[in-house]
């Protein structure tokens, strides 16, 4: 598999006032092109902050040493044309006063160079591909419903063809049926386009449905990391393995996974 990404002792720290938090503790990760992994862990565990210095939006209070390669890109990575980037809380990323047909239309525009015609038609290509109806490309943010919005969310991070999709808990804030929809939605498009995928969830049962690999994070730094089928039927650390018998599965029942679906 073609390398995508590298990353080598990376740490991320957040000031605050006088002190300082250790959010990351040296972590080492790699991502081949095509390939999906999946960052699980508790609230807290680093896993968000790893997303965000993957794609560089961490926060002016934090600051990190490491190396981040690229060697499956020609150029730094660009976010919007190289890496999208689809938010927890897509209703906090949309502009209020814009229509989301015109949102998804400015990214294809800024980032692949295209007249403004062109990127519209595009949008129109893209609402289809995430399942919403051509209708709501004139509505505003507040007319959607959270599944909506995380839909047009995807549709404007995969508008430029990235090599790499984060999603950052795409659906912690939708109801179990939502959510459902959503991470196969995300697992049908990232088939079909053949972009790598980094996933980040607190729910180990997504993260089993969508990824090739799995790495687990506590405090900041990797308890366990493996292909997916060995790590939900044979899981070495405490820590998983507590995350296992404490996960829903995506249809609302309790239970280990035995498998990937």
């Amino acid at each position: 598999m073609k390398p995508l990404l590298g990353i080598s002792g990376l740490r991320v720290r957040y000031r605050s006032g006088v002190s300082e938090v250790e959010a990351l503790r040296g972590i080492d990760l790699s991502l081949g092109a095509g390939e999906r992994v999946a960052v699980i862990g508790e609230s807290g565990s680093g896993k968000s902050s790893l997303a965000l210095a993957v794609a560089g939006l961490l926060p002016r209070e934090a600051t990190g040493e490491g190396i981040i390669r690229w060697p499956g890109l020609a150029e730094p990575p660009r976010n919007g044309k190289d890496v999208g980037f689809v938010f927890q809380d897509p209703g906090g990323t949309l502009d209020p006063v814009m229509s989301v047909g015109a949102q998804v239309a400015e990214v294809a525009e800024v980032n692949l160079g295209l007249s403004r015609r062109r990127a519209v038609a595009l949008a129109v290509e893209l609402f289809e591909r995430v399942r919403l109806p051509g209708a709501l490309l004139k509505s505003y943010p507040h007319q959607l419903s959270g599944g909506q919005r995380q839909r047009v969310g995807i549709a404007a991070a995969i508008a430029a063809g990235p090599a790499l999709l984060i999603a950052d808990e795409p659906t912690s804030a939708l109801d179990t049926i939502v959510q459902a929809e959503i991470v196969r939605l995300i697992d049908r498009l990232v088939r079909e386009t053949g972009m790598a995928l980094l996933i980040v969830s607190h729910d180990i049962a997504l993260a089993a449905t969508v990824a090739d690999r799995i790495v687990v994070l506590k405090d900041g730094a990797v308890v366990e990391a493996g292909e997916t089928a060995e790590i939900v039927a044979r899981p070495k650390a405490d820590y998983t393995r507590a995350l296992l018998a404490a996960c829903l599965t995506l249809d609302g029942s309790a239970g280990v996974l035995e498998g990937r679906a």
